[in-house]
């Protein structure tokens, strides 16, 4: 946006070229508001229920005026997407709940980095790679030079898109701290985004400079992934998409929370804190082969069994109280009309915790036991901004520093997840800051509305 409005562009990329665009390389669709059918998204999503749907998962903890300017851009801005080489298709079976929400990239976020860096190339951005950034100078709020390997680099302007700290083992194990149980939660964290977010700049901004935060450090996108998935960049092929469809016990053999409770692309993002949550930091979603074909396959296979006990004992989980378990949840089970793509009335009766939707007797072998660990895609703790994506300090919004992407996401998310939406803030908030670094180098006034 910036090299359109004519600005002379350079971009330091901290990553490899092989590793560039960090997380988006691992995105797969966009929340879009929408009026009428469009192209890949069918029926109508308007603003008041993105809206809805941000509120409950954020429980309020979000800026509605911010929040409403991300809903908003999400409508227009797929016409840009493709000037830049962005392909769209409808959801592949198994996404299809999201059909009417979320506009699917062609080739994913993989294909969606390599268009945005060959269009900027294209448009005469010079871009470095394995370029992080040391420390940046900044006086009275405003940027004045980035330090880059010994190098000092001056500019009009800048805009800040270094992504949250998840990759930051240690940051994240001073953030959550030891639980009541004596462990450190985070040990037994694994990363599905980009290695290379280890937070520097949003340390060296909060700490070193006093930039506004927003945001609780110990808040994420942590989803519950499979407990095999590698450290990091594990993606969206590690995630475990079955809780809705079965249950899931932690090692003690206990159920913890209501697996049926929404659709999963609005609550798939709340199961990695819930796992986090449990003794060790595992939990083992069970299913039987009613649910096989119903949901997006992981990439590794569960484990499998002919009766439930033999499974108990495969997972490592107290055969007797796995039993328990699942015979109290089978028999809750109410009969009702089976429908994973809508809210039906399949539902426990006097079971806490409930299951709300699809319950259903795991009765039918052979039964699957996948591991799961929190995975954490980024963490919400940023810097606060306006809509015009400043930079503030003591709550004064930088004439030249601006901020992008997961950095301020937290802005809109204070907590939980809805599917897509860290794609709709990052355009949003990308397309403002590079609009307004523009305006900046052009001598043009940025106006700040709110906070």
């Amino acid at each position: 946006m910036a090299r359109e409005a004519g600005a002379r562009v350079l971009l330091l990329e901290a990553a490899p070229r092989a590793w560039r665009g960090g997380n988006s390389g691992h995105t797969r669709n966009l929340r879009c508001m929408h009026d009428a059918p469009q192209d890949v998204l069918v029926d109508a999503y308007p603003e008041e229920e993105y809206w809805q749907d941000l509120l409950k998962v954020t429980g309020g903890r979000t800026n509605e005026h911010l929040a409403r300017l991300v809903i908003r851009a999400s409508s227009s801005c797929r016409d840009w997407m493709r000037s830049h080489g962005v392909h769209f298709q409808p959801p592949l079976s198994g996404a299809l709940h999201v059909a009417r929400t979320n506009a699917f990239f062609m080739g994913g976020g993989k294909a969606l980095v390599n268009a945005y860096y060959r269009s900027a190339e294209k448009l005469g951005v010079q871009i470095r790679y394995d370029a992080p950034i040391d420390r940046l100078e900044i006086e009275n709020g405003r940027f004045v030079a980035a330090h880059c390997g010994g190098e000092r680099i001056t500019a009009a302007t800048c805009v800040l898109a270094a992504g949250g700290f998840e990759s930051n083992l240690e940051w994240l194990r001073e953030a959550w701290g030891r639980n009541d149980r004596g462990e450190w939660p985070a040990e037994n964290f694994l990363i599905r985004g980009t290695r290379f977010n280890k937070g520097v700049l949003l340390r060296h901004m909060l700490e070193d400079h006093g930039a506004d935060r927003i945001g609780d450090p110990t808040q994420a996108h942590m989803v519950a992934i499979d407990a095999r998935a590698p450290l990091y960049d594990g993606g969206i092929c590690t995630r475990i998409d079955c809780v809705s469809l079965g249950v899931v016990v932690n090692r003690q053999g206990e159920r913890f929370y209501d697996e049926g409770e929404d659709f999963w692309p609005k609550r798939y993002a709340i199961w990695g804190r819930l796992v986090a949550q449990q003794p060790g930091q595992i939990g083992y979603a069970i299913i039987d082969s009613q649910a096989i074909g119903r949901f997006m396959p992981p990439v590794f296979p569960g484990v499998t069994a002919n009766t439930l006990p033999q499974l108990a004992e495969q997972l490592g989980v107290p055969v007797h109280t796995f039993m328990q378990t699942l015979q109290s949840y089978n028999d809750a089970c109410q009969p009702g009309t089976f429908d994973h793509t809508v809210l039906d009335d399949c539902r426990t009766r006097d079971l806490a915790p409930p299951k709300t939707h699809w319950a259903r007797p795991i009765v039918k072998p052979p039964f699957y036991g996948y591991a799961l660990r929190p995975g954490v895609t980024f963490t919400y703790l940023g810097l606060h901004t306006d809509d015009t994506a400043a930079v503030r300090f003591d709550g004064r919004p930088s004439d030249n520093l601006f901020v992008a992407g997961e950095m301020m996401a937290g802005n809109v998310l204070g907590q939980g997840y809805t599917a897509g939406v860290g794609m709709s803030i990052g355009t949003a908030f990308g397309r403002i800051a590079g609009s307004n670094a523009a305006r900046v180098v052009q001598g043009k006034e940025v106006q700040h509305a709110a906070a």
